[in-house]
């Protein structure tokens, strides 16, 4: 396993680079916690960078920058968007690096990001926490957002289909944003997945949330493809109308969007919460055909690493 400190990317000198030789990961320490960079080695990045916000650090209003980011749900403002633009701490034991934000001034919450890779395979684990620092308690849930590059298509599957004679009873929600317009070009809705892809030439947002017990979702950009699982567990409650999946695009980016369930979370503690990312080549179409044939046996693949 590689491990490099001081690594410049973007105009941030004080980067953080993980590299088992086949996929690397470049955290930023200068600002965050945040995961810049996912790819191959060498490789163009699967997240998006945003070119006028790299290098910047300090301030009081709040940059997407790109990559990987930690909120704690449901969407509010401003305790959603309180600014990470200033140094976090880290660690390295060899194994995981784990980045560390000081406690966010407005909500009394800390958030921290550990990291690893597998040394053999083209897998990372990351396990988000959130830490209750305030004197009461507080009513949230583990929000893990994922910012993909332009041109990316994001893919989630169904429920798995049932006869009415099999199963009259609903399976899960689909939940609208105000802003949702079903018509829009960039969704499919396909028999047994969901897509939705990014599109620069857009000028409008959209989004959806489901639950999604099957626990993985994936993003497609020119034959790259990560995909994500996650957890479910029926015995809670999700944000936004029972959700642990959502996805949301504008002209800029596109995000894959997993939630972890409401908890109330009393003070001095915390809650973790887990997602696998993988790194797959493939040639995937818009077509539910091509996603069965292409990379539910890239979904099968990634099982292993979940026991």
């Amino acid at each position: 396993m590689e491990f490099q400190e001081k690594f410049n990317y973007g105009g941030w000198k004080n980067c953080l680079r993980l590299s088992n030789g086949k996929i690397e990961l470049v955290a930023t320490t200068d600002v965050g916690p945040r995961i810049i960079r996912f790819a191959e080695v060498n490789g163009k990045n699967l997240l998006k960078e945003f070119k006028n916000q790299l290098g910047l650090t300090g301030g009081d209003d709040w940059r997407s920058y790109g990559g990987i980011r930690f909120w704690h749900g449901p969407e509010a403002v401003p305790r959603c968007y309180y600014p990470d633009n200033f140094p976090v701490e880290y660690s390295w034991d060899g194994k995981t690096l784990k980045l560390s934000q000081e406690t966010e001034k407005t909500t009394g919450i800390k958030k921290e990001i550990e990291v690893s890779l597998d040394e053999k395979s083209n897998h990372a684990k990351l396990v988000y926490r959130l830490i209750n620092n305030n004197l009461w308690d507080i009513e949230l849930a583990p929000w893990a957002i994922s910012v993909m590059a332009e041109g990316s298509m994001a893919i989630v599957p169904h429920e798995p289909f049932q006869l009415w004679e099999e199963n009259f009873s609903p399976v899960r929600p689909l939940t609208l944003w105000a802003y949702t317009k079903m018509q829009d070009p960039r969704w499919t809705w396909g028999d047994k997945y969901i897509r939705l892809r990014q599109d620069p030439k857009s000028t409008s947002r959209q989004k959806i949330g489901v639950l999604n017990s099957a626990g993985w979702i994936a993003s497609y950009n020119k034959g790259e493809i990560l995909i994500k699982r996650y957890g479910y567990d029926p015995e809670y409650d999700y944000p936004d109308f029972g959700c642990n999946t959502e996805i949301y695009t504008d002209p800029d980016i596109l995000e894959l969007e997993t939630l972890g369930p409401l908890v109330i979370l009393e003070p001095g503690a915390e809650i973790e919460y887990t997602e696998h990312l993988f790194y797959f080549k493939a040639t995937i179409e818009n077509t539910d055909k091509s996603i069965d044939d292409n990379l539910i046996p890239l979904v099968k693949e990634t099982d292993k690493f979940l026991k």
